[in-house]
């Protein structure tokens, strides 16, 4: 039967403001990220749900029941306030499911979860990604940091394998350069496989009897450019990771 990812994140709108002269006016656009990533795992024959940031805010799960419908989560430039502050909470004080502990939960009692870099996934621009002081944080084999984590590298920087893990067995080639990553620090337990400046890159940790892994570069634009994308092990990243969790 084929394996199911939810994917959450990977959205973004945007509003600008265009003066010419005396006049002005405004514009507003809505992007996604995903279909790099969503085509990898199609690929290796998984069923992929995705979960634009803000259909996440309402729609992500807020139990371990509804996680378990699926085999892994993978959360992707997402902010914990999205999952933490859902709209009858924020706007009426009612009582809600925190999932993020529901998260953690889901991983302790036999799930998977990739957590992708990005400028609101760790702890991201201006530190409001904020997923250190939540119980996500208690099942990633990397801590976050608690300040603006983002390296930035518009010149590019190189990931390197530093060790083999059967997870990356598809990679044949040399990694193409990144244009920046979430800086964090391995936790004990943890397995770095590759890292970028001597930081984790990619690392994985099994919590309870479920398994988490991080990739702390991005897996679309800006943080991975064109070469990166098109990249002809690009696919074999994600499949094999996804297919590590899984196992």
């Amino acid at each position: 039967m084929m394996k199911k990812v939810l994917l959450a994140g990977e959205s973004w709108m945007s509003y600008t403001t265009h003066v010419k002269g005396f006049d002005s006016f405004y514009t507003s656009v809505y992007e996604s990220g995903e279909k790099w990533l969503v085509a990898a795992l199609k690929e290796g024959g998984y069923e992929v749900d995705f979960l634009p940031n803000h259909i996440a805010a309402e729609q992500f799960p807020f139990t371990v029941e509804e996680l378990n419908a699926y085999d892994c989560v993978i959360l992707s430039d997402i902010g914990a306030n999205t999952l933490l502050l859902p709209a009858v909470t924020f706007t009426k004080s009612k009582k809600m499911p925190n999932r993020a502990a529901a998260i953690r939960d889901y991983v302790m009692e036999g799930g998977a979860l990739l957590m992708i870099g990005g400028y609101l996934t760790f702890s991201g621009v201006d530190a409001k990604g904020k997923w250190h002081d939540t119980p996500v944080q208690e099942v990633l084999p990397v801590e976050v940091l608690t300040v603006d984590d983002r390296m930035e590298h518009c010149e590019g920087v190189r990931p390197v394998t530093v060790k083999d893990h059967e997870a990356l067995k598809g990679i044949r080639t040399e990694w193409p350069e990144v244009l920046g990553y979430n800086k964090t620090i391995a936790r004990p337990e943890a397995f770095v496989a590759a890292t970028v400046e001597g930081n984790p890159f990619i690392a994985f940790g099994t919590y309870g009897r479920g398994k988490s892994a991080v990739f702390t570069g991005d897996c679309a634009p800006h943080w991975a450019p064109p070469e990166f994308c098109e990249w002809e092990d690009y696919n074999h990243i994600w499949q094999g990771m996804v297919g590590w969790l899984t196992d």
